[in-house]
């Protein structure tokens, strides 16, 4: 039913939402919206009379209720319920089945109609799901006006396009509260997700609370683990908002917590301690020990007396086989049951693990390394290995979701993620790739990007004609890239990748070239040669993904890894970034626009804020004032417009090459209060990329001038607060630099001034320098600096 609903109204309403001029402030957008702008609204006042045609249960009275507290938070106004016939009803109701979320995927319909009129509110579902999305849509249009309450007239009718909507939170590297969990909770009701996937378990913590196995908890949490009463109250808050909660159990690596605890269960005999730093540890529990399936056995039992969603996620991802590798057991073991490699060990343990599962009424996700053919094909397979892996497992008739692009503890602009779709993109092809006498118009080259932890990314990439190219990423589909310029000694293009935008600015000297490559916000240094003429591999045509394996694409998660997260910072790492990729996957893939979507994220920021009581702002405020002891933060506040945390993982690899990159390392220092990216510099370059079109006096150079003044001004108010905080002085004084330069070239550029070869040289060669991260932190204006001195070659 859903995906017949979807064909019919995505294929032919969709572009209906995009069509709209201006957008309502929604999110996710309804996948139908018409409005009647020359009719009046409905203003209902605070008496609201109801009439539900329909079973009023227990979960739609408590529905109502939350629906009339959150009214008041929004606008003061104490909504009160009454009866009413259909006829007079401020709100009816049409609810044709009644029963409480399903713990079975295959039958929820989250659809709903709803239609506003001068005197009525219309709202229809199937199910009590369907209603709880719908009061989402009705307290988005409500917002924040006080005093008043103003309904647009409008017909909605909406369905998600994607089943599998989930939010994953770490809670094994950092522990949250319950109260944060809720609230969490609370946004993700908000924005119309439907699995809360718990990260119970890793290396650095046990949260679960086991009775048969209770020394995990005991030695293996530093006292922070749910009991089963706090998880029996999670699962229930969330399954009231319409969220099943997916609770996630890993074997059998990431097992440094089991190790601790049972190390009789490890492939290693240990001694284990407390494992606090990050990265991927080598404990893995032992397939050859029967004991371990015994384990599983009893664990999967008490999660399933606590859970009732039908799947288990076990994890099953980065295992490093060393420990099986060295142990004479499990050796004579795999060649009793010719297992020929840890890869086949592993595929052998998961499906005992599976078959565990299965005696359970539970059905398997995990991650990328779990697929093997010998799994059922009910199991699902989360990708964090990006849409290759997606396209390869649902290639093998397996349902898949995709994680990577999604990662929201990687800083990232909501942009990246909003481009980011779980349908994989087809590989790039082109008719000089096909025809040898079009070889000539190739020009490709090989690549070596180091990083400063883990192993170098390497590729190649060829531009085509000056215009066009594509990025071979080694162990990646060919990807097209967009080409800023493209000379015989010089190139600059860019593409979307898993770690983020990335823009490669390269050089060319003979057969050599050495450049950067902006990740995301931060460069890495690269190096590479000219490819033999006429040898690029892979140029045969390839085949789209079929769309009977498009199908098998149940959607995607977000997720918030917590090594740089904790209970101070979690609001401020996931909102409002969660929404953007909660309409990536409720919402038409035809709704693109990047600006409007910017201005919607504001809107529903402010009203998330006010209506489900997340603290993203207040984090950051609270970051500030833990920095600084002044009551008066602002200049702080106008201070960090100008940065942004460095990108992807580039602030864990700075860790991992300067510091201990460990749970002990502390999370209060300026990059920790940081969102990641800000709205007022966002909304500067947008204007700059207006106002450099035709570069003259007038609003836009008024209001950037404005802006740069309002910067440079700051340096004195900040002096002082720097006095607290004396690290921050060098990063102060390269921020002020870089201000000063770009009102320099800003105006310039309004009197039409050049720039000689020569001092576009020494300028180019600046603000490279400028963009090196310093303390975890990019100074952002770099960007806007080089956007204006980049005008001057094409002037």
């Amino acid at each position: 039913m859903f995906r017949l609903l979807l064909l019919i109204v995505g294929l032919t309403v969709s572009l209906l939402a995009t069509a709209q001029s201006p957008l309502l402030p929604l999110m996710p957008y309804p996948q139908q919206l018409v409005q009647s702008t020359d009719q009046p609204s409905l203003q209902p006042g605070r008496d609201w009379r109801l009439a539900v045609n329909g079973t009023v249960t227990p979960e739609l009275n408590a529905a109502l209720k939350r629906f009339a507290q959150r009214t008041y938070k929004q606008t003061g106004i104490p909504v009160r319920w009454k009866k009413s016939t259909a006829a007079k009803a401020t709100l009816v109701i049409n609810l044709k089945d009644s029963r409480s979320m399903s713990p079975h995927i295959s039958e929820w319909d989250e659809s709903y109609e709803l239609v506003i009129n001068q005197q009525q509110i219309q709202l229809s579902a199937n199910q009590h799901l369907g209603v709880l999305r719908a009061m989402e849509t009705l307290l988005q249009l409500i917002g924040g006006a006080e005093k008043t309450i103003q309904l647009p007239q409008v017909s909605i009718r909406d369905v998600p396009r994607f089943p599998w909507r989930g939010l994953l939170l770490d809670t094994s590297r950092h522990f949250f509260s319950v109260d944060t969990i809720k609230r969490q909770i609370d946004a993700m009701a908000a924005a119309k997700y439907n699995i809360f996937h718990w990260h119970l378990t890793d290396d650095q913590g046990w949260r679960f609370e086991s009775k048969r196995y209770p020394k995990l908890q005991a030695l293996a949490s530093d006292g922070q683990y749910y009991t089963r009463k706090q998880m029996r109250e999670v699962v229930a808050y969330a399954q009231a908002r319409g969220i099943q909660v997916l609770p996630e159990i890993d074997v059998p690596g990431h097992a440094s917590a089991i190790a601790v605890a049972y190390p009789e269960l490890m492939s290693a005999p240990g001694p284990y301690a407390m494992e606090y730093r990050w990265g991927v540890h080598k404990p893995t529990l032992n397939p050859a020990n029967e004991n371990v399936y015994v384990f599983i056995d009893a664990l999967v039992a008490e999660v399933k007396a606590l859970f009732p969603f039908e799947y288990l996620h076990i994890g099953g991802d980065e295992v490093d086989p060393e420990h099986w590798d060295n142990n004479a057991d499990i050796q004579d073991f795999m060649q009793a049951n010719k297992l020929k490699d840890s890869h086949a060990l592993q595929a052998y343990f998961n499906q005992r693990v599976q078959q565990i599962l299965q005696k359970h009424q539970r059905k398997m996700i995990g991650w990328d390394e779990i697929q093997h053919k010998d799994l059922p094909k009910d199991i699902v397979i989360q990708s964090w290995r990006g849409p290759d892996a997606v396209s390869e497992s649902v290639a093998a008739g397996f349902q898949a979701i995709l994680s990577t692009g999604y990662y929201l503890d990687q800083p990232q602009s909501a942009a990246y993620h909003y481009r980011n779709d779980p349908i994989p993109p087809p590989p790039y092809t082109h008719s000089a790739l096909v025809s040898s006498d079009q070889q000539d118009a190739l020009s490709s080259w090989s690549f070596v990007m180091p990083r400063k932890r883990g192993s170098p990314v390497t590729g190649s990439f060829t531009l085509i004609d000056v215009q066009e190219g594509f990025v071979d990423f080694t162990g990646k589909s060919r990807r097209a890239v967009v080409v800023q310029k493209s000379e015989k000694d010089a190139a600059v293009f860019s593409l979307d990748t898993w770690m983020g935008p990335v823009e490669f600015r390269v050089k060319f000297s003979g057969d050599e070239l050495q450049g950067v490559a902006i990740v995301g916000n931060a460069p890495y240094a690269l190096s590479g040669k000219k490819n033999a003429p006429k040898v690029i591999a892979k140029s045969e045509k390839v085949t789209p993904l079929s769309a009977q394996s498009q199908r098998l694409i149940l959607g995607g998660e977000a997720a918030l890894w917590a090594e740089i997260v904790d209970e101070q910072s979690i609001d401020l790492r996931l909102w409002p970034r969660a929404f953007i990729v909660a309409e990536r996957l409720w919402s038409a893939q035809e709704l693109q626009d990047e600006n409007v979507m910017y201005q919607r994220m504001n809107a529903i920021a402010a009203w998330a804020e006010k209506s489900t009581g997340l603290l993203h702002r207040q984090q950051t405020e609270r970051a500030l004032q833990r920095l600084f002891s002044s009551k008066d933060i602002q200049p702080a506040a106008v201070f960090i417009e100008l940065l942004e945390p460095a990108y992807y993982y580039h602030r864990q690899h700075e860790k991992s090459a300067n510091e201990s990159y460990s749970k002990v390392d502390p999370l209060n220092r300026l990059v920790d209060a940081l969102p990641a990216e800000n709205d007022s510099l966002r909304q500067f370059n947008q204007r700059l990329t207006r106002w450099l079109v035709n570069p003259v006096a007038g609003n836009d150079y008024s209001a950037l001038r404005a802006q740069l003044q309002r910067w440079s001004g700051n340096r004195a108010a900040l002096a002082p607060l720097l006095k607290e905080q004396p690290s921050l002085n060098s990063l102060a004084d390269k921020t002020q630099e870089i201000v000063e330069l770009t009102q320099m070239l800003l105006d310039k550029r309004l009197h039409q001034q050049s720039l000689s070869p020569a001092e576009q040289k020494t300028l180019e060669k600046q603000l490279s320098n400028d963009l090196q991260i310093e303390q975890e932190m990019i100074v952002a204006l770099v960007f806007s600096a080089e956007k204006i001195l980049n005008s001057f070659t094409r002037h």
